[in-house]
């Protein structure tokens, strides 16, 4: 039996991107019980990619109870759905065997590893506050995408002079205002660009220089995203909800590092269930974006740790 139900989680402040603002992070759980056992994933339906609570349940709905893995990749495409019911179908397989879903993969037990902590989209004097606040943590991710953003970031940097910063712009610059824009990010020690241009119309990335790594976020869902970011993009950002779950995103993964990419693994603003698969996949890449249940007002009866170490792979009790 494959149920589905939403759930929101309350934010413990106001996000916002390029594309608007949210209070709250809408998700939807997924259950599979079979023979007393229940495995459990989670996904966050986004409406960038033209998904909704409404029709990710019902995909989700339209599954056979007994569905296995491998079927799965084939009945539904890349996407929120075919990531909930991957995930559950792993955790399923986990508990049905007593084992954690790493030793099932044949992989050593994650280690922590280091996250960023995203700051969301607002005035100059706000982000240089917010900036302050989180100069502690050991990399920051910066909200951008608009055309007057030189005045956040510099207000960030001097909110936290000295911390590792990576910029997000959600696909809100133009050609023009990267170009501009890219000296003094590198002036300013960042390391790293995610989806500069909006997906599709990106090509300018090929012809103008990039003097630090641009990374392909929206740009980049699964493994037949790749020919289309040949020479226009240095990293991938993988994420579960994009790949259509973990079997997929290890191959991503694999692939990716295969071709010379280098890799960041993200998330949408969820839980601590839906960032679990993700500390698998996480393991010894370049960047590590799992900071969603701590931008939570509220989270999972077992969340996931974190602390100066860094997002700690899961409880058997939470996932896998």
């Amino acid at each position: 039996m494959i149920s589905v139900t939403a759930d929101t989680f309350k934010l413990a402040e106001v996000f916002t991107i390029s594309r608007g603002s949210r209070t709250e992070a809408k998700v939807l759980t997924v259950r599979v019980s079979r023979g007393g056992v229940v495995g459990v994933g989670e996904c966050v339906p986004y409406a960038r990619y033209d998904e909704t609570l409404d029709s990710v349940t019902a995909e989700i709905e339209g599954l056979p109870a007994d569905i296995t893995r491998a079927d799965l990749q084939a009945v539904l495409p890349a996407g929120a759905a075919r990531n909930a019911v991957d995930c559950a179908l792993w955790d399923l397989e986990a508990k049905t065997q007593g084992k954690r879903v790493w030793d099932l993969l044949g992989l050593p037990a994650p280690k922590p590893e280091i996250t960023a902590y995203t700051l969301s989209l607002d005035t100059p004097e706000k982000m240089q506050a917010s900036a302050q606040k989180h100069s502690r943590r050991p990399l920051l991710k910066i909200k951008l995408g608009t055309p007057d953003d030189m005045p956040r970031l510099e207000a960030v940097r001097r909110g936290a002079p000295d911390t590792p910063v990576i910029i997000d712009a959600n696909e809100g610059w133009t050609a023009e205002i990267y170009t501009d824009l890219a000296p003094h990010l590198v002036r300013l020690g960042v390391k790293l660009v995610e989806q500069p241009l909006p997906a599709g119309q990106d090509d300018m990335l090929a012809e103008i220089a990039r003097p630090l790594p641009v990374c392909a976020d929206e740009a980049c869902h699964d493994r037949a995203s790749l020919p289309n970011l040949i020479g226009k993009y240095d990293v991938i950002n993988i994420k579960l909800d994009k790949t259509g779950g973990l079997t997929e995103a290890l191959e991503l993964k694999r692939e990716g590092l295969d071709e010379g990419y280098g890799v960041m693994v993200g998330c949408m603003v969820g839980s601590s269930l839906a960032m679990a698969p993700a500390t698998i996949l996480a393991q010894g890449v370049a960047f590590t974006d799992l900071d969603g249940p701590l931008l939570l007002a509220e989270d999972r009866d077992t969340p996931l740790t974190f602390d100066d170490q860094g997002v700690h792979a899961p409880a058997a009790a939470l996932w896998g």
